[in-house]
């Protein structure tokens, strides 16, 4: 493996660490983007019990806020209920935006990762040809390992700079469309708490 890295030159080192931190960020957001952790099933429910037997306090929207991204949505629902239609949707957009940012940590890093590693890779296959032809120029066609080394250099770095892009994007993509869907399935639940605190909704 260190021979292959070697070969590859320097470019290798800030590819190896682009692979790195893309697999922290996937791992990461795979394991935090879960819907059981983003929008805990029995939330909703739970919120509406204690409506209903008057429970809200302020200790009761901490436990809210802190229990999921869903919770700190409703916990501004929750606040805001005594006020006017209009107010208690702003309370909840505005919240909504404040979690969104959360959901999406780390993907613009994951995105970049993505978008620089190919270049990175052309970047060591461009310096592999340099130092090709430059040992051609300074010793002729004699001596073929100059010719293979260049050439080894400007391979693994290409193949390296794709094997860590393409994976990167895929999650990318993927983590991307995994924060929409979450983000309209939390504002589905919103506006259900809006429709029980207004008395539009029977019991969930």
């Amino acid at each position: 493996m260190f021979e292959l890295i070697k070969a590859g030159g320097w470019v290798m080192w800030p590819l190896i660490l682009s692979s790195i931190a893309a697999l922290a960020i996937i791992g990461e957001r795979l394991w935090t983007l879960q819907k059981k952790t983003v929008i805990p099933p029995a939330l909703l429910t739970q919120v509406q019990q204690w409506l209903e037997r008057k429970e809200i306090d302020e200790s009761r929207l901490t436990l809210l806020r802190d229990s999921s991204p869903l919770g700190k949505v409703l916990a501004a629902g929750l606040v805001n209920r005594q006020h006017t239609h209009e107010v208690l949707k702003e309370a909840i957009e505005d919240a909504g935006r404040h979690v969104v940012p959360e959901l999406e940590r780390y993907l613009n890093m994951l995105g970049t990762i993505a978008a620089i590693a190919p270049f990175l890779g052309l970047l060591g296959t461009v310096l592999g040809m340099i130092q090709m032809f430059s040992g051609i120029g300074s010793h002729g066609l004699g001596d073929p390992s100059i010719v293979a080394s260049g050439i080894s250099q400007a391979l693994v770095a290409t193949a390296t700079g794709l094997a860590v892009a393409i994976p990167s994007l895929m999650f990318y993509r993927y983590l991307r469309g995994r924060v929409d869907e979450l983000t309209v399935e939390m504002e589905q639940e919103a506006l259900k708490l809006i429709e029980i605190l207004r008395g539009k909704r029977e019991k969930v």
